[in-house]
């Protein structure tokens, strides 16, 4: 909520339109000028006999004017009076009272005047009274004996002073009598009691009267009043009459209103307007009554009206005529009611509607004064000149009187003088001064020079252009140097030259000049206007809830004109902040650390500049978990409930959602607090029910939204009486642990719910579908008994029954167990397997009977295990797998079984005891599958136009093989792949020469093995045949040479010291463009670093058909295993010119040992072949 203060701008606007329009009729004080009254004393001014007396009369002029009083309508010659002094260059009279004056004697009517050659100017009738404080008359006072109910008034009638002095009410120890609706002091100073009570029975009733001029207190004589109760009063009159007399005091009676002020049922007040309307009605009764007003045929005014005196006086402040009226007061109690109806009639003394004001006139010139006033009755108009009845002044043929105006024409100098207006009533008089100067002048500006106005963007700018002249100059404004006139709607030209801008903008900025003239000459004033931009909130404080002791900040951001300088002041609820070092206030923000219940309230931040202000408040909430409850109240005891009632403590901003009401049993869990119920936040009773043999104490905890509130005092403890159990034990089952018992078992009672002492358990049973009686046992408190020498598997029908030594609890609900199980008798029958696939059989069985089972069927398990395979003869280690299938389940599946395999199997019926026998075991046989790729392939051994292939048989060939089959395909440069070719190779076979090969060009292979089902997964491999022997023997030569190895360990150190050197310079923070010469060569041999994890790249297989893009990391032995990559070897060599050893080996092959260092492709990392390390030297 943002509220923004632009320096009031219409009020500002108005009060400097009005002191300029004054200034500019003020002639200035270097031209000749007529005397005006400038201070004087009241009209009724009363003073203290003790000090001097001190009657002002201030005026200016030109030139300066002289003074002369009178007293009681005649002269005072203040030289003749030794006591009277006039102060210099003042019309101000001093009486010396302190040196042996009496102020008595210079009581009267002084009026002031202020002469000089232009004319007299006089001052309002000032009576002088001093004021006087007499002391109380000597009296004497009764004591004032009251029946108690009767009503009582005590007079205080204090002396007459001047002014009239307060009254009030005090006992003999100086504290105020404590008033109330019964007993208060009504308008005249008396001490009224509707009605009287023994405790008013006091000595020391003292009246006081404060005269507040002399700061004197004056004091009555104490009143005792002694208040009679009726049995006292009784008992007196039976002492004193014989058992004969009729005696008897009426007991304290009640009574209906009557009204002690003011009397009868009608009365009528007269009060002036503008004044304090005090209206009073006090009334007896018993009980006492209530006031209440009314306005006959109106309403009471809004906003005017107060009641004080516990409604007793009806206060009216500023009232007008308006307020005439029957205003009617009703006293009532249970018993009636008395009214009394005051005619109220507002009179007025004269007030101005037009007071005349001071007139310049040039020679020639026409004017009027005007002297208009009202009042009730209106009031007489009577005009002065020099203050002399115009009547018998002397002539003025510029000057005619018509009523209250008077009217000049064709004014000369001689027709300068002071006029005074007088207008009165019986209620009192005005008298006002103006004058009349006749002056030829030319223009004056009377605003400073330069002077610099600065207000806010859209806000009014007023630019003063204070003048005089006679004639009265007109005024014009120009803006700017050689600006035209102003003109238009968007200016408003006042009568005392101010220039108004209603709506500044910051196109308003300038220079603004103003010209006067008159027909005696001309002149100019500049001032400056200077437009600001509005100070604002752009972020302001938002209402925050926040918890005890947390922390909260508001914010408030501002922005402003770069030419003001703010100040941010933070008040808390209208107030100064407090000063605690917990209040952090920022630059744009106010920080409250350890939140305190104390800092709840609204915080405004008030942003003010020279020129405008602005503020934005928000309301701090502080929550907190709720008080705890108190006063907690157990009412309505019964058995077997009981009403519980608290009183909620302080919620802490943050409504009690709900109360939680805890119990504590006293008697067999002392110190343990267990949930009872919980109720809404509304609610501050409940209904508790309750449990016999129980010391409860119950307590209660309130939750809002933040928390749980720390647990009430404990309530006072009350104690139920035992009755019988109301329920029996819960979850009660039967179950054996051997084959010959059963084991019953049940959760205990609780200690309350036991409902008395010695709680027992009656356990009963018997053998189900048996027509046997029950066997019932007692035992003590536990939870368990075992019976025995039971048959097998039996049901029993089990109950188990509390009792106390009050008696039984209801009889209990029977449940139903078994005696202990044993282990299955007999086995499953009629096993069959049904193979669906090699990998897959369904086996069924015939359930056994229930009778066998001898205990709770689980289900089924079914052990099965491999015992050779069809394609192998070797033995090896059995490993049995199981299978379980719940329930009375007679089928089950046999998921991963090998192909070509023989099983067996066997099926067995579990209970809760364990398993039975087994079935018979049981042969079934999985047919063949397609087998898994061969084990390995390796090619070796080639030249020009021949490959040697060796390879393993599959690990698993799940069947029997019938052949492999053996595809390759040429690859050329371009990596695109040649024709394929399929040769079918015997079973039996393990290797394969290929002939008529292309020299010198790559081959991929497939292979893979078969059964009578179908084909296995292949493998691949990749090689090459060799350009021709000679260069391979070189290979061999140039490798083995020691000025090659010298060579490379040459190229190798230069490396090294390459290395270091850019360490050492990156070290140092130099930049060494590895990279970029990197970029622009890139090595295939280097490998890659992997994107995810940052670690150098290993060789990936997963992609068999792209032998283009990846190198193989091959044996020596050119044996390639199935989990081996088979993508080519192009990438390692000198595309398809890769050179092989003798014995066909490929010498650039990988050796494993080689530093890894990252480069960009995706190449796996290879040892260079020597002889290509050798040419790049070349």
């Amino acid at each position: 909520m943002m509220k923004k203060k632009s320096i009031s701008a219409s009020k500002a606007s108005l009060v400097l339109f009005l002191c300029q329009m004054i200034s500019a009729l003020d002639v200035p004080l270097d031209l000749s000028q007529p005397p005006t009254i400038t201070q004087q004393s009241p009209k009724d001014y009363i003073v203290d006999p003790r000090e001097n007396i001190v009657i002002q009369c201030e005026a200016k002029g030109k030139p300066p004017p002289s003074f002369s009083w009178t007293r009681n309508g005649t002269h005072f010659d203040i030289d003749k009076d030794a006591q009277v002094t006039m102060k210099p260059n003042s019309g101000t009279l001093v009486i010396n009272i302190m040196n042996g004056g009496k102020a008595e004697a210079y009581e009267g009517v002084y009026q002031c005047t202020a002469r000089n050659e232009r004319g007299a100017a006089i001052s309002n009738n000032i009576v002088i009274r001093p004021s006087r404080s007499p002391l109380w008359t000597k009296e004497k006072l009764e004591p004032n004996h009251v029946r108690e109910g009767d009503s009582l008034v005590l007079h205080c009638r204090p002396p007459v002073g001047l002014p009239p002095p307060i009254i009030f009410w005090m006992d003999n120890a100086f504290q105020r009598l404590p008033q109330s609706e019964r007993v208060s002091q009504g308008l005249n100073g008396d001490l009224y009691f509707s009605n009287v009570q023994p405790e008013d029975t006091r000595e020391d009733y003292i009246c006081y009267a404060r005269f507040n001029h002399t700061q004197t207190i004056q004091q009555k004589q104490p009143i005792s009043v002694k208040v009679f109760s009726m049995d006292s009063l009784n008992d007196t009159i039976a002492a004193n009459l014989s058992d004969t007399d009729i005696y008897g005091a009426k007991p304290v009676t009640e009574r209906q209103p009557i009204l002690l002020t003011p009397t009868g049922s009608t009365s009528t007040k007269v009060e002036l307007r503008g004044n304090v309307l005090l209206l009073e009605c006090i009334a007896a009764g018993l009980p006492t009554p209530v006031i209440r007003w009314i306005k006959e045929g109106g309403e009471l005014p809004v906003n005017r009206t107060f009641f004080e005196n516990f409604k007793k006086t009806l206060k009216i402040i500023d009232v007008s005529e308006a307020d005439s009226g029957n205003y009617k007061c009703i006293a009532r109690n249970m018993l009636g009611s008395v009214h009394h109806v005051i005619s109220v009639t507002v009179k007025a003394a004269p007030y101005w509607i037009t007071a005349p004001r001071n007139l310049v006139l040039s020679p020639g010139e026409d004017g009027t004064l005007i002297c208009r006033a009202n009042g009730n009755p209106k009031p007489n108009i009577s005009w002065f000149a020099n203050g002399v009845p115009i009547a018998i002044a002397p002539e003025d043929p510029s000057r005619k009187v018509d009523g209250d105006t008077i009217i000049f024409s064709h004014v000369q100098e001689r027709s300068s003088a002071v006029y005074q207006c007088n207008a009165s009533n019986e209620y009192g008089y005005l008298l006002s001064n103006a004058f009349v100067n006749v002056l030829a002048e030319p223009p004056r500006v009377l605003t400073p020079a330069n002077k610099l106005y600065q207000v806010i963007a859209d806000s009014p700018a007023l630019l003063d252009c204070a003048y005089f002249g006679s004639p009265k100059p007109e005024i014009e404004w120009f803006k700017g140097v050689k600006g035209s006139i102003l003109r238009g709607n968007e200016y408003v030209f006042h009568d005392n030259g101010t220039l108004e801008i209603p709506v500044a903008q910051k196109d308003s900025t300038g220079t603004y000049t103003c010209v006067a003239r008159n027909e005696l000459g001309k002149v100019q004033n500049e001032v400056r206007l200077e437009v600001k931009d509005p100070t604002m909130i752009i972020k302001q404080p938002e209402y925050k809830v926040i918890q005890r002791y947390g922390q909260v900040s508001f914010e408030c951001i501002i922005r402003h004109d770069s030419t003001l300088l703010p100040t941010v002041i933070w008040l808390k609820d209208n107030d100064e902040l407090p000063d605690d070092e917990r209040f952090l206030v920022g630059k744009d923000n106010l920080t409250i650390m350890n939140v305190t219940d104390k800092d709840d309230g609204t915080y405004t931040c008030i942003v003010n500049t020279t020129l405008d202000s602005v503020s934005a408040s928000a309301v701090l909430t502080v929550v907190a978990r709720p008080n705890p409850p108190f006063d907690l109240e157990l009412t309505g005891q019964l058995e077997r409930s009981v009403e519980l009632s608290w009183i909620p403590g302080d919620e802490n901003n943050s409504p009690i959602r709900h109360f939680v009401i805890e119990y504590e049993d006293g008697l067999h869990e002392p110190g343990v607090w267990h949930y009872q119920t919980e109720v809404p936040g509304t609610q501050t009773t409940v209904q508790l029910k309750l449990s016999p043999y129980v010391n409860y104490s119950f307590r209660v905890i309130a939750v809002n939204e933040i928390g749980r509130s720390q647990p009430s005092e404990p309530s006072e403890q009350y104690l139920t009486k035992s009755a019988n159990p109301d329920e029996n034990p819960s979850n009660v089952q039967g179950i054996g642990s051997e084959p010959d018992n059963l084991v019953i078992t049940w959760e205990s009672l609780k200690g309350f719910q036991s409902n008395g002492p010695g709680l027992q358990y009656k356990v009963s049973w018997r053998q189900k579908d048996v027509d046997d009686e029950w066997t019932s046992v007692i035992v003590a408190n536990v939870s368990k008994y075992i019976v025995s020498g039971t048959p097998t598997f039996v049901p029993y029908e089990i109950k188990v029954q509390a009792l106390n030594d009050l008696g039984y609890a209801p009889e209990p609900s029977e449940v139903i167990g078994h005696s202990g199980e044993d282990l299955p008798m007999v086995a499953p029958g009629n096993v069959q397997v049904h193979v669906i696939n090699s990998t897959l059989a369904k086996v069924h069985w015939d359930p056994v009977p229930l009778k066998t089972v001898r205990g709770h069927l689980q289900g089924y398990k079914v052990y099965y295990w491999k015992v050779q395979s069809l394609s192998r003869r070797s033995r090896r280690h059995i490993e049995k797998k199981i299978l379980t299938f719940r329930g009375n389940k007679t089928f089950g599946m046999l998921p991963g079984l090998e192909p070509y395999s023989s099983y067996k199997l066997n099926v067995r019926v579990v209970n809760g005891k364990g398993e039975g026998p087994a079935s018979p075991d049981k042969v079934f046989k999985t047919p063949e599958g397609v087998p898994s790729s061969p084990s390995f392939l390796k090619i070796t051994n080639p030249t020009l136009d021949s490959l040697t292939l060796e390879w393993g048989s599959p690990t698993h060939p799940n069947g029997v093989l019938t052949s492999y089959i053996l595809k390759f395909q040429p690859i050329n440069n371009t990596h695109e792949l040649g024709p394929l070719v399929e040769i079918r190779i015997p079973a039996n076979e393990s290797s394969l020469i290929l002939k008529n090969l292309n020299y010198s060009t790559r081959y991929k292979f497939y292979f893979n093995a078969q059964t009578s089902v179908g084909s296995g997964s292949q493998i691949t491999e990749e090689a090459v045949t060799i350009m021709d022997e000679a260069m391979a023997s070189r290979q061999i030569d140039i490798a083995t040479q020691g000025w090659f190895i010298g060579l490379m360990c040459a190229v190798a150190l230069l490396i090294l010291i390459l290395l270091i050197v850019c360490f050492i310079r990156r070290n140092k923070g130099g930049k060494y463009p590895v990279k970029e010469k990197e970029d622009a060569h890139a090595d295939p041999e280097i490998q890659p670093m992997k994107e995810d994890d940052g670690t150098f790249g290993e060789y990936s297989d997963a992609e068999d058909h792209k032998p283009l893009k990846k190198g193989s990391r091959t044996p020596s032995d050119r044996t390639v295993k199935k989990e081996d990559s088979d993508d080519s070897l192009v990438d390692y060599g000198e595309g398809v010119n890769g050179q092989f050893n003798e014995d066909g080996s490929f010498i650039g092959q990988y050796s494993g040992k080689k530093e890894k260092e990252p480069a960009e492709g995706n190449e796996s990392s290879e040892a260079p072949s020597p002889v290509n390390a050798m040419n790049s030297f070349v």
